[in-house]
């Protein structure tokens, strides 16, 4: 058990790139312990070697595919019998396939509520117990899509509606227990996101041009960094001209 006292242990889902990775790697740096989760087996074995030769943290991988709720819970029982607790959990799988929804394929649908709903609420079920044990803080990777409509992905932004609206009702139903919960809501931050669609926003854009994934993991570690009784209950990170691109008012 590599955990000591005092110290911090922290899952992170997606971890594999973009956010997830920013985030986990951002932790760590803040004398976070890590578990990192994602299908990607040998893409989190880099990261993990690149965090402990980087930094002083413990880091550990834990392949998972968060729609598979078996795999889910094994994830959560393999941060504590590694660590000895859990202290924060950034439930950030998802992904995003576009298009119209008289065209859309069924399998396209359930792909992307398994991973953006159903993996949210596995993780978030599973993470609970532990999470009441050290008065910890669960954090979800939401989207300008949850709070905007979006007719160019009416099914993801219903998705990221669905994840808002989980997390905030969540944190009512448990909060009285010192469990912190955060949504934090970036609009477009470049990654590899939509690359299976079309053109990764991390090709569509230049680099500063919108929101950086450190940007996204800077959020995170904000809410996190809350004490006594506060909670960041929602984030939202935009690009300072995104209201006025998106012609509201």
């Amino acid at each position: 058990m590599r955990q000591q006292m005092g110290e911090k242990v922290t899952l992170v889902t997606g971890a594999s790139s973009g956010i997830g990775r920013a985030t986990a790697s951002a932790l760590a740096e803040n004398g976070h312990s890590v578990a990192l989760a994602s299908r990607s087996e040998d893409e989190l074995q880099r990261i993990v070697d690149d965090i402990e030769t980087e930094t002083e943290a413990e880091a550990i991988a834990i392949p998972t595919d968060v729609t598979e709720e078996s795999q889910v819970e094994a994830m959560i029982q393999a941060v504590v019998d590694e660590f000895g607790r859990l202290d924060a959990v950034v439930s950030n799988a998802g992904l995003a396939l576009s298009g119209d929804v008289e065209s859309m394929p069924t399998d396209h649908y359930k792909t992307m509520m398994g991973v953006n709903c159903d993996g949210m609420f596995y993780t978030a079920r599973a993470a609970i117990p532990h999470l009441r044990e050290s008065s910890g803080t669960i954090v979800f990777t939401g989207s300008i899509a949850g709070k905007y409509p979006r007719g160019t992905s009416p099914v993801y932004a219903a998705s990221k509606w669905w994840t808002r609206g989980f997390a905030l009702s969540l944190s009512a139903q448990i909060g009285d227990e010192d469990i912190g919960v955060t949504v934090i809501n970036p609009s477009e931050v470049r990654t590899n996101f939509n690359s299976q669609e079309g053109t990764a926003f991390e090709d569509a854009f230049e680099e500063g041009e919108v929101t950086e994934p450190g940007d996204v993991a800077d959020a995170v570690i904000y809410a996190l960094s809350q004490s006594n009784r506060n909670t960041v209950a929602e984030l939202d990170l935009y690009r300072k001209d995104k209201l006025e691109d998106m012609e509201l008012g």
